[in-house]
């Protein structure tokens, strides 16, 4: 297994559209990570309490679109 560092001398060998590629790669590969981590806490129970309060936010109208949210930031 080679170390973070040997991995990031070996990158800056690449040519740029290889790191353009590994770049994208890497991305999906966290965003797959991430999708797991959330599926696992769901599971487990661990989000129950923020489902519990968003769902009481929408029943209530304390929600706002989330384009509006970026707009007016």
């Amino acid at each position: 297994m080679a170390t973070l560092r040997e991995l990031e001398a070996a990158i800056k060998q690449l040519p740029e559209s290889d790191v353009r590629q590994l770049s994208v790669w890497l991305q999906e590969y966290l965003d797959d990570m991430w999708d797991q981590q959330i599926e696992t806490d769901v599971v487990s129970g661990k989000l129950d309490k923020l489902i519990a309060k968003a769902e009481v936010d929408i029943l209530a109208n304390r929600v706002r679109d989330l384009d509006e949210v970026l707009h007016n930031s």
